[in-house]
């Protein structure tokens, strides 16, 4: 990878949506719906970057003993290799400030990234919680430290999908019959009731991730005090009475840990101590905990580029389309095809597959990219919008929304990306005032006499009856423009219908509904029905068979489609280019 660019003034873009109004030109588009990323947030006041400025990272991590400490360096040398300036500062539970044992280590830290140039720090905290101790000590005296520019916090690690994937991984070696088992996630390290309820409220946010995905008996949360804590020893037999109880209930009883803790060699190590504890009881132990895993180098990049800016050719493009057939998936190459000059694109067909897009993602990773457009090819704006955003880590709720908006819910979300790119994601190419040109088209192709014709646009439609008239809504303004042009103003009407294909019931009135008007419309004049989707007329002629229309099946592969395409795309890169940073939604630990 590239030497790294040095930072602009950050932008503050929370999960919000960028709209864009239509430009004055004819040809210009409205962007329709640009959702941007936002991956982090800062524990303390997070002044922008001065232009001009180039930040260092300090990765701060409790000391765990000699093996730990190996683990937490070998993620950090790599993550190094490509983020320098970076450095390594590990803080014990003794640490309490400047004069403390571990001050060197801070110290030393602070001068490294000083000596490499750095003016501006981010600090990455490797610990779970922000309500850690001995994080919150360390945040509390790290101002006091002799440095240059500003020290910014990234949020820990709990707060990203990427880590609490990890512990589902942990949780699905073990399991085999969920409704059938109980879980217990294991967390340490609170030292009082204030910071365990903190520690705990996130350690019940990665209890509540995993069984998003498993469906088990009984799943509890259980959190171990820090052994030097005043009242460490009740509540921890306290914890310890929970995990008995829990074992000795029908079923089998699976234990994970959600920690980092300590790993001195491979005897003296938490991991070794829950063991020996677990031995005389019934329980599936996995006897690793967050580290190692590859989704913590993951995390640490992902957090790193939010504060840095990219180049352009440092932005990749995702594009999904619906998908069919090969001559389908052609037509829509074709209007991709004129892009591939100007940027790397990879293409994920279906509707929101994690496999597929985790391939093209990957695919653009290993060619350098470390920010991603997501174009959602569907018709509109809300079309698969909560499904992606969920599966690209943008949305904490998975939403359970269709394979397509308005299809039957899923029982389980989808899997999410594992990526350390930053992502944005547009989509609803209809909502685009630009697509009219298109459509103008697909009459003007048909049309013999416009006096003497009815035309009929005909889409897939939803199965809410909300979105559906939504979807009737959009049309329907694009009839309203078409009526402006000299051609289209001659037609004796432009009418929008709906099939509701892929739901029986409602297709079924849909379409009786559709032919009724086409029937009706033919004893007046000559009627143009206009495939108003991607490409193709799908069912449209078995549906209407025996009726008297012309159809128009070429869809909207268009030079229409490939300028919305490159004006969302170049929208999208514009804002990318600059690092991406929250406003503050946790408070300071």
């Amino acid at each position: 990878m590239s030497k790294r660019p040095k930072p602009l003034a950050p932008i503050d873009l929370g999960n919000t949506t960028i709209s864009r109004k239509p430009a004055a030109a004819p040809s210009a588009q409205r962007l329709t719906a640009l959702t941007a990323c936002v991956l982090l947030t800062c524990l303390s006041g997070s002044e922008p970057a001065m232009a001009g400025s180039t930040v260092g990272f300090l990765v701060v991590a409790l000391d765990r003993g000699f093996l730990g400490n190996q683990q937490i360096r070998a993620v950090f040398d790599e993550f190094a290799q490509h983020y320098a300036p970076a450095a390594l500062a590990f803080v014990g539970r003794d640490y309490n400030g400047m004069g403390s044992e571990y001050s060197d280590y801070l110290s030393r830290a602070l001068a490294d990234l000083q000596r490499g140039g750095a003016t501006d720090i981010v600090a990455i905290p490797l610990f779970v919680s922000a309500a850690d101790p001995v994080l919150k000590k360390v945040v509390a005296h790290l101002p006091a430290y002799a440095h240059t520019g500003t020290i910014r916090w990234a949020k820990p690690i709990v707060e990203s999908h990427l880590i609490r994937q990890i512990l589902l991984d942990r949780v699905m070696t073990l399991s085999r019959d969920p409704k059938q088992e109980r879980l217990l996630l294991v967390g340490l390290g609170a030292t009082d009731e204030v910071g365990e309820a903190s520690m705990r409220k996130d350690l019940e946010r990665c209890l509540a991730y995993v069984t998003r995905y498993l469906s088990f008996r009984e799943a509890t949360a259980v959190l171990y005090y820090d052994r030097d804590a005043p009242d460490a020893e009740r509540k921890n037999k306290a914890a310890d009475q929970v995990m008995v109880e829990t074992a000795a209930k029908k079923g089998q009883t699976l234990l994970v840990l959600a920690t980092i803790g300590p790993k001195f060699d491979q005897t003296m190590a938490l991991t070794r101590w829950f063991g020996d504890k677990l031995r005389d009881w019934d329980v599936a132990y996995a006897a690793e905990e967050l580290l190692p895993h590859p989704n913590v180098l993951l995390w640490i990049k992902k957090t790193a580029d939010a504060f840095l800016s990219a180049s352009p050719d440092e932005i990749g493009v995702v594009i999904m389309p619906h998908g069919a057939t090969q001559p389908w998936n052609d037509a829509v190459e074709r209007a991709i095809a004129p892009l591939r000059s100007r940027y790397r694109i990879e293409m994920a067909y279906g509707m929101g597959d994690p496999g597929v897009i985790q391939q093209a993602v990957a695919r653009l990773e290993r060619q350098g990219i470390r920010r991603i457009v997501f174009v959602r090819l569907y018709a509109l704006v809300h079309h698969l919008k909560h499904r992606i955003e969920y599966l690209l880590g943008l949305s904490d709720s998975p939403g359970l929304e269709g394979r397509h908006s308005g299809h039957d819910r899923e029982a389980t979300p989808p899997a999410q990306i594992r990526s350390a790119a930053l992502f944005m994601t547009f989509g609803g190419y209809e909502e685009d005032s630009g697509i009219v040109e298109a459509l103008h088209e697909r009459i003007q192709e048909i049309s013999r006499d416009p006096s003497q014709e009815i035309v009929i646009l005909v889409a897939h439609g939803d199965k809410r009856d909300e979105d559906n008239t939504h979807w009737l809504s959009v049309m329907q303004a694009n009839i309203e423009r078409l009526k402006r042009d000299p051609h289209c103003v001659k037609l004796r009407a432009i009418l929008a219908a709906t099939v509701r294909e892929d739901w029986p019931e409602l297709r079924e009135r849909a379409v009786a509904e559709i032919r009724n008007l086409i029937d009706a419309q033919a004893k007046t004049g000559r009627v143009l029905v206009i495939a108003d989707r991607l490409y193709g007329a799908g069912p449209y002629r078995k549906l209407f068979d025996g009726l008297d229309y012309v159809l128009n099946d070429k869809g909207l592969v268009h030079p229409a489609l490939t300028r919305w395409l490159e004006t969302g795309i170049q929208e999208a890169v514009s804002v990318l280019t600059r690092p991406v940073t929250a406003i503050d939604r946790v408070a300071k630990p």
